[in-house]
């Protein structure tokens, strides 16, 4: 297949784009910047030259501003709602404008969908949650109406939490597990969705090859775990303890609404249609994925991490 791809830099894209080109595939990276060999420009507000793609058997948009990336300011809200809504339209109306259009759109949407659900299944037919995350998904999703319209296959990837050793939320967390201060946040009742790497880049490549597979997709293993049962899988990855929690008002202060959406919420989503269509998770539980993603990571022997974070306490004291 021939694939054109958005946020061929981040983390998701880097691996897709590994994926896919060892499966021989054709990748065109989409960019923003002047395009190199075996790329395209693209611009988030007019969106794509229609004889750039000409021949592309499918397009997989990815590109949006990082969510976990600072606090989230009413100019951080803006670019992270902008970013998506946007530039998903101009997309959609630059691949609904040709003559023909690619058969298929993959784009990626995300579970904050539901918003904070407590202990509720919620699958694809789900209703959606209210506040900030909830709004923008859903005008995310919609954004894409242009391509539905021209006949194009859609399908919304709502991913949940992305783990991979190499970056992402599971890098930020290791530093403070390896030092042996790693605990649950709040409570540890919220439930988390997951998916490792290995099966974000799975389920995309799922959709891309499922001819009757349209509009939303949870992009989530099939056990979502509570906070506290991530935490201790954690520290079992790592050989450390998890006795340092960290309070829900800590997490508000250092974290403002961010915590609130992403740390403290609960969202228990299952992949009810991936099952559906039989794709075949690499990690189903959280211990597998830890272990695998974890098991080539160095860490330092406990006494000299905990030696490191009492010398880092003095010095900022």
């Amino acid at each position: 297949m021939k694939i054109a791809l958005t946020g061929a830099s981040g983390l998701v894209g880097t691996a897709l784009v590994t994926k896919l080109t060892t499966d021989g595939h054709q990748v065109i990276r989409l960019v923003r910047r002047g395009p190199a060999e075996r790329e395209e420009h693209w611009n988030p507000v007019s969106g794509i030259e229609p004889n750039a793609l000409q021949g592309v058997d499918a397009v997989v948009h990815l590109a949006g501003e990082n969510i976990a990336e600072g606090r989230w300011t009413s100019e951080k809200k803006d670019r992270i709602r902008e970013s998506r809504v946007r530039g998903t339209a101009a997309i959609a109306r630059s691949l609904g404008a040709m003559n023909p259009p690619p058969p298929t759109l993959i784009c990626a949407s995300a579970i904050g969908y539901y918003g904070d659900r407590g202990d509720a299944e919620l699958r694809e037919d789900s209703e959606p949650g209210t506040g900030f995350l909830p709004d923008v998904c859903q005008a995310w999703e919609a954004a894409a109406d242009p391509a539905r319209e021209a006949g194009i296959r859609v399908v919304h990837v709502r991913f949940g939490v992305v783990l991979s050793g190499a970056g992402g939320a599971l890098a930020k967390m290791l530093t403070p597990f390896k030092l042996g201060v790693g605990g649950r946040i709040g409570s540890g009742g919220q439930y988390m969705s997951w998916l490792s790497i290995d099966d974000a880049t799975g389920i995309i490549q799922h959709a891309l090859t499922t001819p009757d597979l349209a509009g939303p997709v949870n992009a989530v293993a099939p056990e979502p775990v509570t906070n506290t049962v991530f935490t201790k899988s954690l520290g079992r990855a790592v050989h450390r303890p998890t006795i340092f929690p960290m309070p829900a008002f800590v997490a508000k202060l250092a974290f403002g609404e961010m915590a609130e959406a992403l740390l403290l919420a609960s969202t228990r989503v299952l992949p009810e249609r991936l099952e559906a269509t039989g794709y075949e998770f690499r990690h189903r539980t959280i211990d597998d994925a830890l272990g695998d993603l974890l098991e080539e990571k160095s860490l330092p022997p406990l006494d000299f991490a905990r030696d490191k974070l009492r010398k880092a306490e003095n010095t900022e004291g």
